[in-house]
């Protein structure tokens, strides 16, 4: 009999680890779920593959009847970004097509959280290239610690964050450089190192914190506005904002 079940696959171009605290070896089948699904996701919903669902949409290839329900709800949470934040988030640039990973990796991860709990898993943490999903606690009375990293300094944290039931997501370009862009002028987006946002849910942490860094200095107010979303930030000359609910671990 298995004790935990833990598990670290590279999928969708990044590795996700499975922490299931409550598991043993009939989790294994749940487990094996989660990553099919993040492999379904990353075939449908790629836009460097060729035959993708996202590619053909992208090229006006689907009709709106044609597209799939989950397709359909991704490109809403797109056009809800873009049009809140004046087009600083958006999935159209030019030379690049519709390309919607902003979104899609939240969403897919949140979705694979959230088949775990549905097989009766409650304590268990999903860690996707530093994004995180916490559901329970690590031990009985002891919350998830989650670390971000130093914007400057690899080998260093800015802050440790303590979640229960809930996700956190960070956007910089310490990474994969300057990958995220500013929809309004299509060049790099400037005045942050790094916002981080913690939610109730991956989905909505990723999607804030990507379209938060897209807006510059002024995502860190959008942001912090954001319903249910606390936020963490280090701006290009180096002053550190943090809302006042954000969970610090003590």
């Amino acid at each position: 009999m298995l004790t935990g079940v833990r598990r670290v696959e590279q999928v969708m171009g990044f590795p996700v680890s499975v922490d299931l605290r409550d598991g043993d070896d009939e989790s294994v089948p749940a487990v094996d779920r989660a990553f099919a699904w993040l492999r379904e996701v990353d075939l449908r919903f790629s836009p460097f593959i060729e035959d993708s669902e996202v590619s053909r949409f992208g090229r006006a290839e689907l009709d709106p009847a044609d597209l799939s329900d989950d397709l359909s709800q991704v490109i809403g949470l797109c056009d809800f970004y873009e049009e809140s934040t004046g087009g600083a988030f958006t999935s159209w640039l030019p030379g690049r097509g519709f390309d919607p990973c902003a979104i899609v990796k939240g969403w897919a991860v949140q979705g694979a959280a959230a088949m775990l709990h549905d097989a009766g898993a409650r304590r268990f943490c999903v860690n996707a290239g530093g994004d995180v999903v916490t559901f329970g606690e690590s031990e009985p009375g002891v919350p998830w610690r989650v670390g971000v990293r130093h914007p400057d300094h690899a080998d260093q944290l800015c802050v440790v964050l303590s979640l229960r039931d809930g996700a956190v997501a960070t956007s910089a370009s310490y990474e994969r450089g300057d990958h995220i862009l500013d929809g309004r002028t299509g060049e790099p987006a400037r005045g942050l190192l790094s916002i981080t946002v913690v939610a109730a849910d991956l989905t909505t942490a990723d999607a804030a914190a990507t379209a938060a860094y897209a807006m510059g200095v002024e995502g860190i107010a959008w942001a912090a506005a954001q319903p249910g979303c606390e936020v963490f930030a280090v701006d290009s000359e180096r002053r550190v904002f943090r809302t006042p609910g954000l969970p610090v671990a003590s």
